[in-house]
């Protein structure tokens, strides 16, 4: 079965939603942009939760799967409205200026291991995963890693492990939590190996402790994260110049900008969970994301030509100096490639929500969302209506211009959710991808080698987003004068 596969076959006709049932539980998937806006932004309170990976009273409270009741997605109702305002200036764009440094060293060290004067032939998946460890370990945990020299240290081997939910043992008791949770809490069956949870646990109990006894600061999530555990994590005005937001950066709400009165304490528990859930979503996310990146600029060389003049011309700007987050924000292509590259490759291929209380969509007639029901809400097939984006299948940066970007519903275009719930590091996503791609296209250009597959055969199953055979490339260094 392949997750993806619905999305290449265009409907002429669109219905705003249809039902189905998962097992018992009915569920309503929506179509409509404008009816997506409402329940997720304007009637935000009918649907506040996402459906539930783990439930907390069915987590084995001394297992390693209790860490994932914890983290930020899983969180029901007041808790993760506390938990999340109280986030929420973790990742602001002053915030991201502060961290942006430790990926330009990530990104540098890799552009250092990629140097060879007869340019190679790479697998970008594996490439890139190396990059997204490196940054995840620095920013996240506190540690300096260059998995480019060393291939095979610990974290990047336990990280490998833990990103992996195609093998079937993981998806059966996935599975097995979503329809017999309290059964699955009984067994005491963890979804993660409880090694890796204790060393990524310990890890970060062990930077906690050394920053609290030397008095260490460094500008990292760890550092945000104790910030926030005390109450002393706030918004401040930013005597920036005012940032230009990318195009794909979900956009936070007014009234998510104002933390609690009384401040929400986040456990050590709390803190770990984030800085797993954290490395979940950026160590095998984002590597495929700029993988399937580095493979359309590749394929059109009209695009990588387009990306790299405008690369080269913020690197004269700089005059030799280390690339700055305010240039890579002004980079209105690598922006358009970027945003692109998320609608035609987002990881995610839906969200989903669960109404809390009866809710009526007006129509003819009206529809009645009961109270438990499933929303789902498929982000890939948005992405590939021929109604909103014409050839759909077509990699075209041009959809996200100036003029044509304003043509595009709120509702459709979903590559880090949408409203409240959407994903939390939307900014620093966006800020690691377009660092290395900038970097790498710097010293680099993309060509085709014998193993590169076109088109890109996309891998079946019950598997993340991947490609079936892997993207293999060839880096040729750019000659300098």
């Amino acid at each position: 079965m392949n997750l993806y596969a619905p999305t290449m076959k265009h409907s002429r006709t669109r219905s705003r939603m249809f039902g189905m049932f998962e097992i018992l539980t009915p569920m309503f998937v929506i179509r409509d942009p404008e009816l997506i806006k409402r329940i997720t932004v304007k009637d935000f309170d009918h649907f506040i939760n996402h459906r539930p990976l783990i439930s907390a009273d069915s987590a084995n409270s001394e297992g390693s799967t209790v860490m994932f009741t914890k983290a930020l997605f899983n969180l029901r109702s007041q808790r993760w409205r506390d938990v999340r305002t109280t986030l929420s200036p973790t990742f602001t764009g002053r915030k991201m200026r502060q961290m942006f440094t430790m990926i330009v060293e990530c990104s540098e060290n890799m552009v250092q291991a990629l140097a060879n004067p007869a340019g190679q032939e790479c697998e970008m998946k594996d490439l890139f995963i190396r990059f997204t460890n490196d940054v995840i370990a620095s920013v996240a945990f506190g540690v300096r890693i260059n998995s480019f020299r060393d291939k095979e240290n610990v974290f990047f081997r336990y990280g490998k492990d833990l990103s992996n939910f195609s093998r079937l043992h993981v998806i059966l008791k996935m599975m097995g939590y979503q329809v017999f949770p309290k059964l699955m809490g009984w067994l005491q069956m963890d979804i993660f190996d409880r090694k890796h949870v204790e060393f990524f646990t310990e890890l970060f109990r062990q930077s906690v402790k050394e920053r609290q006894h030397h008095g260490t600061v460094r500008p990292d999530l760890i550092h945000l994260l104790m910030q926030s555990s005390k109450g002393t994590l706030r918004h401040q005005p930013s005597e920036e110049p005012e940032e230009v937001e990318s195009f794909a950066t979900a956009k936070e709400l007014n009234d998510e900008k104002i933390l609690p009165k009384h401040p929400v304490m986040l456990s050590e528990g709390e803190m770990v969970a984030q800085c797993f859930l954290f490395f979940l979503a950026g160590f095998d996310t984002l590597a495929t994301a700029i993988s399937f990146l580095v493979y359309e600029v590749t394929i059109a060389s009209d695009i990588q030509e387009r990306l790299y003049e405008e690369v080269k011309q913020v690197s004269e700007s700089l005059e030799g100096k280390s690339l700055t987050y305010d240039a890579l924000q002004g980079m209105r292509y690598m922006d358009m490639v970027v945003s692109e590259t998320l609608r035609k490759w987002n990881p995610a291929p839906g969200t989903d929500r669960v109404c809390n209380q009866d809710y009526t969509v007006p129509g003819d007639p009206d529809i009645i969302i009961p109270k438990g029901a499933s929303v789902f809400i498929p982000i890939a097939g948005l992405h590939f209506d021929p109604q909103i984006y014409p050839d759909p299948d077509r990699f075209d940066p041009e959809r996200f211009n100036a003029e044509n970007r304003q043509k595009i519903p709120l509702g459709a275009y979903l590559p880090f959710g949408i409203g409240p719930r959407n994903f939390i590091a939307s900014r620093f996503a966006l800020m690691e991808i377009k660092a290395v791609v900038y970097h790498l296209l710097l010293n680099f250009e993309f060509q085709r080698s014998e193993r590169t597959t076109v088109p890109i055969e996309v891998a079946k199953g019950f598997t993340p987003l991947k490609p079936e055979k892997g993207i293999y490339l060839q880096l040729i260094p750019r000659k300098t004068n």
